[in-house]
Parts: structure tokens; C-alpha cells; sequence
């Protein structure tokens, strides 16, 4: 039997078991509409398992609106189980449906979870690790090139820009700081007076809270403080300015990178922490003093007195050493992080929490190995 539709530009034609769609005219979006209504009905009352096929040898100029027809029928026909023949359309609207039932609407795509052995675990590890050393031995070496190239007059960066990070790591970052030491001196002003009250000598309550604070505390709890706020911030504002493509801009400008960004960031670290560690230290012993004087009966002269014979000028110079190695970390971790940021937002964030997690990494085996070599040679 053969059946037609209501147009001359899509015709349903029988030969013996096989059914052909002849395909003619052009199919444009601005073109007259065509009724394939019935050709689709057509194709739903046919047997399961005849043969479709399309031919197309009068088809003109066409769009998206045969591209729909054609899935329209296919789908139908697939319904049905009619057996279609796709290779005589022609090869581009091929290549569409090709892409349309490549990954259907809705459908997951799950790839197969393969359980990593802990000898494959350890070995990525290693091998994440062994990264991450060359990575930063580079951008330390090319770092060293860039502040060599400073000193001879070959590079230079910005002053205001080195001003304007002193001011971000400096007083801006004096309100946390200032809660911070101030409740680590209160801390340690009350562990420190759970032992000592057992021996009646609540007294050194001040030589505990001032050798704790200028030798260790201090500087330690500022370093935390500033690898979370700035730190990841370095990170942050690097990571940007990547995504952005700034820092290609800058090197288009014959402009180094490391010296405009990564030299001011550096030295205003280096310059700012040792302030920012007396002035911690200043606000645990001021913590420690509210503590022994408002719930030891300890007089105010008294703290002072005691806090004056317990510490000398070697203890706070070891904080500001200590400090300064410190910034010098944080910036190196925030710094590089940024700089290998990826080209997306989730980069950025990932590049900020790793900046975090390397510097506090640095600042806690740097501490202790300073502080085992202070104890070696005796100060």
C-alpha cells in the first residue's frame, strides 16, 4: 500500500517491505509550515520490524526545522519498532543526529570507580609531592633572579604598591590580631595558674605568659593569623589576575610578573611582621596581667616587675627572627599558589585553600626547626 501526505514536500511511498520518506523542496524556519502530521501518523501504523528509509535527491536548502522533523519521525518510528536507514540523508544532518543521541537529554554518564590500591595511593602522594618540591624550587630560583635583577636597576615595581600591602598586612590586620593574642594570653595565663596555684606561686604567672609569648606564642598565633588573612588573600587576588589573563598583560608589557606582583606582597610581609609580633606579644602579657590581677590578688607592679626580670632582649629578638622567616613563608606559599592558579573560579578556591595549607605546613616545621637550634646553642 502506498500512502502520501498532504504536501508534495515529504511523501510516504511502500516497496513491498520496504517504506521510503522522500525528502524535497527547501525546509527553511521562514518558509511555508508543512503538515507532517500524517506522516508521522503513518509511521506509528506500521508493522514492527519494516524498513524506513529517506531519500533526499530533490531536498533544496534546509535547517533546523528538518533536523527536527527528521527526529520527530525517528522517534516515532522507534516507538513503533520500525527499522530506520539513516545513510542516505545527507552527511551534515548525520553528523546532527550523531551529536543528538550521543548523550541523550537526562541520561547520566558515569564513569567506571576503580578502587586505587594504597601502593597507587602512596605512589601519587610521592609522586604530588616531588611536584610541588620542583615547583617551588623553581619559583624560588626565578624569585632570587628577579630581586638580583632589582638590585642592579634591571627591574623595578611599583612603590605605591608596596605601600598599599603594608597598609592591607599591617594596621588592617591589627583588630584580629589584637583579640587573638590578647585570648591566647589569657589562656595561657590560666593553664599556667591551674599548676602554680598548687604551690601557692600564682607569682610567675607573668615570667610564664611573657617567656611564652615573646619566644613562641607570639610570633606563631600572628604567622596563623596572616597565613588564613593574607595568605590565602595573595592567592586569591594572583589567582584572579590569572584567570583574567592580567598577568599575560603584564609580561605583553615587558613588565616581570614576580617583580610587579610576588616582590611587594614579599617585602611587605618581611617588614610587617616583627611589628605585628611585639605588638602580639604586648597584648598576651597584657592578657595575661587582666587574668593574675583581677583573679590572683597579683598587684599590677607586681606583674610588671616579674614580667621585666623574666624576659630579656634575646627573647624578643628570637620572635622577630622567627616572625620574619615566617612572612617570608607566607608570602612564598601564598604567592606560588596563586601564580599556578587555574583559568576558572573554582581555581581561585582551590588556590586559596592551598596557599593556607602550605604556608601553615611551612610556618610549623619551620618553628620547630628554630626552635631545636635555639635550644642546641643555648638561647
Amino acid at each position: 500500500m502506498g500512502t502520501s501526505s498532504q504536501t508534495a514536500d515529504i511523501v510516504l511511498h511502500q516497496h513491498q517491505h520496504i517504506y521510503e520518506i522522500a525528502l524535497t523542496g527547501d525546509w527553511l524556519i521562514d518558509a511555508e509550515s508543512k503538515d507532517t502530521g500524517s506522516i508521522v501518523s503513518a509511521i506509528g501504523q506500521l508493522p514492527a520490524g519494516s524498513r524506513l528509509l529517506f531519500t533526499t535527491a530533490e531536498l533544496g536548502r534546509w535547517d533546523s526545522v528538518l533536523v527536527t522533523e527528521i527526529i520527530t519521525i525517528l522517534e516515532v518510528a522507534h516507538q513503533t519498532g520500525v527499522l530506520v536507514d539513516r545513510s542516505s540523508l545527507p552527511e551534515a544532518i548525520q553528523g546532527l543526529l550523531k551529536l543528538v543521541y550521543t548523550a541523550p537529554e537526562g541520561a547520566e554518564i558515569k564513569s567506571p570507580i576503580q578502587a586505587a590500591s594504597w601502593i597507587d595511593s602512596i605512589r601519587q602522594t610521592l609522586a604530588s609531592v616531588s611536584n610541588d618540591l620542583s615547583a617551588l624550587l623553581e619559583f624560588v630560583g626565578l624569585l632570587v633572579m628577579t630581586v638580583y635583577d632589582l638590585l642592579r636597576g634591571n627591574s623595578h615595581f611599583r612603590r605605591v604598591d608596596l605601600w598599599l600591602q603594608i597598609q592591607e598586612c599591617g594596621p588592617a590586620a591589627l583588630p584580629i590580631v589584637t583579640l587573638i593574642s590578647l585570648l591566647v594570653g589569657l589562656i595561657l595565663a590560666f593553664v599556667g595558674a591551674v599548676q602554680l596555684s598548687l604551690f601557692g606561686a600564682e607569682i610567675y604567672i607573668a615570667n610564664l605568659v611573657s617567656l611564652g609569648m615573646t619566644r613562641e606564642m607570639g610570633g606563631l598565633m600572628t604567622a596563623i593569623i596572616m597565613s588564613g588573612r593574607t595568605g590565602a588573600a595573595y592567592a586569591a587576588q594572583l589567582g584572579t589576575m590569572r584567570v583574567n589573563d592580567e598577568i599575560d598583560a603584564l609580561k605583553t608589557m615587558n613588565l616581570e610578573p614576580l617583580a610587579f606582583l610576588v616582590i611587594p606582597r614579599m617585602t611587605a610581609l618581611i617588614l610587617i611582621m616583627p611589628l605585628l609580633c611585639l605588638y602580639a606579644d604586648l597584648m598576651g602579657i597584657i592578657g595575661g596581667a587582666m587574668v593574675s590581677i583581677t583573679l590572683f590578688d597579683i598587684s599590677v607592679t607586681e606583674y610588671v616587675d616579674r614580667t621585666i626580670n623574666a624576659v630579656q632582649m634575646k627573647d624578643f629578638v628570637i620572635g622577630f627572627i622567627k616572625c620574619a622567616v615566617f612572612g617570608i613563608l607566607i608570602a612564598l606559599a601564598g604567592c606560588l599558589r596563586g601564580m599556578q592558579c587555574g583559568r576558572s573560579a573554582s581555581a581561585v578556591g582551590d588556590a586559596a585553600t592551598s596557599a593556607v595549607v602550605t604556608s601553615i605546613v611551612f610556618i610549623v616545621v619551620a618553628d620547630s626547626v628554630m626552635t631545636l637550634i635555639c635550644n642546641r646553642l643555648g638561647v
